[in-house]
Formats: C-alpha cells, sequence, structure tokens
C-alpha cells in the first residue's frame, strides 16, 4: 500500500542506530506514524522536528503496519523559533497535544490547516506584547476540542439564555462547557471556570486572560479528549507563559 501527502511532524523517536519512527499530522490521512531509514543522520534531522512540514511518501505491505516514510521538506518552523522559548513551547505543546488527542489515521484537514495557520501566526509574532500569538493558541486549542466533538458553547449563559450581545458572560461551566453570566454564576463563582473575554470578542487579552484561557481548555482536554493528565510540553507551555 502507499499513499502520498502534506504532513506536520509531531513528534520522532530514536529506532535502531540511525533511524527514527516519525509521527506526522498527514492532511488527508491524520496521525500517521512510519519509519525513516537514517532519520536521526545531519541530513534528515532538521526536517524531523516537531513542526517541520514535509511531503510525505508513505509505503507499507498493509495499512495497520508501521511502513516507511520518504520525507521532503517543505518549511521548519522550529528554527526560527529559537531565540523566542514562550513560542517555541507553544509550537512543542501544539505538536503533542495533536499526538496524544487524535485518534491514529483519522483524517482531520481541518485540524491541520488550523495547525499550520498557528505556526504562521508563532513564526509572525516578534514580541508578547506586540502579537496576539497567546491567544491564538488557546484559539487552537478551543478548536481542537470543537474538532474532536467537546466544542465548548460560549455564544449565551446556561441559565438565563441572554446572548453575549446582551449580558456579561464571565463563567464556564466545568461539566458541560456551557457559559454563564457573571449574573447567574456569581454565586458559584468558586465553582466554575472563568471565561477570558477575547475568546468572546471583548478586548484583547493579557497574561491573566492567557492563563485562563489555558485552564479553561486544559480542563476539558483532560476530562473529556485524552482521560489522562495534559503533555509535559503542555504544562511546560503554561508554566512558562505565567513567568512571562
Amino acid at each position: 500500500m502507499e499513499w502520498t501527502d502534506q504532513g506536520i511532524v509531531l513528534s520522532t523517536r530514536p529506532h535502531g542506530e540511525s533511524a527514527a519512527v516519525v509521527t506526522l499530522l498527514a492532511r488527508e490521512h491524520g496521525r500517521h506514524a512510519g519509519l525513516v531509514m537514517g532519520g536521526r543522520s545531519s541530513r534528515q534531522r532538521g526536517h524531523t522536528e516537531p513542526g517541520s512540514v514535509v511531503a510525505a511518501r508513505w509505503r507499507g505491505r498493509l495499512a495497520e503496519h508501521l511502513g516507511n516514510y520518504v520525507l521532503e521538506p517543505l518549511r521548519g518552523y522550529a528554527a526560527g523559533l529559537l531565540d523566542d522559548p514562550p513560542r517555541l513551547a507553544a509550537l512543542a505543546s501544539a505538536c503533542a497535544l495533536a499526538e496524544a488527542a487524535l485518534p491514529e489515521h483519522e483524517p482531520h484537514p481541518a485540524l491541520y490547516d488550523g495547525l499550520c495557520a498557528l505556526f504562521e501566526v508563532l513564526d509572525g509574532a516578534t514580541a508578547w506584547a506586540e502579537a496576539p500569538w497567546a491567544e491564538a493558541y488557546v484559539r487552537w486549542e478551543v478548536g481542537l476540542l470543537a474538532e474532536l466533538g467537546f466544542g465548548l458553547d460560549l455564544e449565551r449563559c446556561a441559565v438565563t439564555g441572554a446572548v453575549s450581545g446582551n449580558e456579561y458572560l464571565a463563567f464556564v461551566s466545568p461539566r458541560t462547557g456551557r457559559a454563564v453570566s457573571i449574573s447567574a454564576g456569581e454565586p458559584y463563582r468558586d465553582r466554575l471556570l472563568a471565561l477570558p473575554g477575547f475568546l468572546i470578542g471583548r478586548g484583547q487579552g493579557g497574561t491573566e486572560e492567557v492563563a485562563a484561557g489555558l485552564r479553561l481548555t486544559g480542563h476539558f482536554l483532560e476530562r473529556h479528549v485524552l482521560n489522562a493528565p495534559l503533555p509535559p510540553a503542555r504544562e511546560r507551555l503554561a508554566a512558562r507563559l505565567m513567568r512571562t
């Protein structure tokens, strides 16, 4: 069996002396692993880094086999972020979450396109205070939840039914993922998750708003998608942004 596609490298792990098992998010073939002969060599190491976009050809006897990849580099994002640890952490976190959350071999072209768009934002941002790349990252996690069937309902209050334009939405139910207005949720605020305003078009975020967004998406990723703790790369991103 054989197919060709474009893919984003999510992870690479050593195999034998010089080969590597590379996991891609392929646009039309989903999360898919394959063996790259010589994948740890100096010639290939650069485009098997997480966050690299590659043209991939996969071959295997059966679809469920590991198979072999031949990869050609198209775009590498990680190298351009080496001097900006927070943005590099965001790239690593997105790759780790995609690998942990996505079912194997299930196509998600919208998520592939969204991840490419996030990398473009990270690549174009110049500083925390000047570019909303951290907000874009939180929005990508919201999109990941929606793509996997756990979309948040942030349009209207779950209690009063009021839409966001008519009433100040300030919380999210940790059980249902539905927004709650400040008037309805204030007595229960200790049991609710904060809703950052930038997710509903109410101003721009800052450190505290982004932190609230990461807590919000992290709760639902852990409880409804992963059924496990968040990947270490995601935890490092949250810690790094709080220090920024």
